[in-house]
């Protein structure tokens, strides 16, 4: 088993007036050749767009997209024929495939909006774009691992063209739980969206991340209430 500790005050910083975003591995102008992604996790950006305010209409091909507001709310259009309001408990995701251009804004012109943004390398190349948004109800994560994103068509996740799999928990403080991965080829990432958490001997509060790789069963217990995002991706 191997484990790397990313502290929240460890990643890349960057200031725009109207973007404030802190990026856990290397993007844009920042540069780290020891945060080069995980496995086919490639961005994780932690991102507060000002009210009113947004990225302009870009494109994008052959990655998966994922959207995850933490507060506020955020609007987009594609090039799909997609024009839709993405809530904190709703997620997003987005196949490129082949090419797509999208905007998002904030829809607020009073609150900033707080969203993860995630993108991950394909399985497939070249495949047709496509758009998905769902509702998760928190109810169904307390103390129990819920699952967002996977490549199982016959569950009640969203799709992604990848053998990866996203779970939220909210784990309540004194609760313990144990996730287990799908597959011996695949790292797991987690990030501490809030709450203070101990895994693997190691302690983790807001923002926080471990990355695990050659662990089946990972062990989370939590000393205060806490929101955990869990990612699970191919190493190779």
């Amino acid at each position: 088993m191997t484990t790397e500790l990313h502290h929240a005050n460890s990643r890349g910083c960057a200031e725009h007036g109207w973007l404030s975003s802190r990026h856990s591995f290397s993007f844009a102008d920042y540069y780290n050749p020891k945060r080069m992604g995980f496995g086919l996790l490639k961005v994780i950006n932690d991102d507060v767009v000002q009210p009113g305010k947004g990225f302009a209409v870009h494109p994008h091909r052959n990655m998966e997209i994922i959207s995850i507001p933490l507060s506020g709310a955020l609007r987009h259009r594609d090039n799909m024929g997609n024009h839709h309001i993405i809530r904190a408990g709703e997620i997003q995701v987005m196949s490129a495939g082949t090419g797509i251009t999208h905007s998002e804004y904030n829809h607020s012109d009073s609150e900033a909006v707080n969203f993860l943004q995630i993108w991950v390398l394909p399985d497939k190349q070249n495949i047709t774009p496509g758009y998905q948004q769902k509702m998760f109800p928190a109810e169904e994560r307390k103390n129990q691992f819920q699952l967002l994103i996977s490549p199982e068509p016959d569950s009640e996740s969203l799709l992604i063209n990848q053998q990866a799999y996203f779970s939220m928990l909210d784990l309540e403080e004194s609760k313990s739980v144990s996730y287990q991965s799908h597959s011996d080829k695949n790292g797991v990432y987690l990030f501490i969206i809030s709450g203070k958490v101990q895994v693997l001997d190691n302690v983790l509060t807001d923002k926080d991340a471990l990355a695990i790789t050659d662990e089946r069963a990972i062990a989370i217990s939590a000393s205060s209430n806490s929101q955990i995002l869990c990612i699970e991706v191919p190493m190779l």
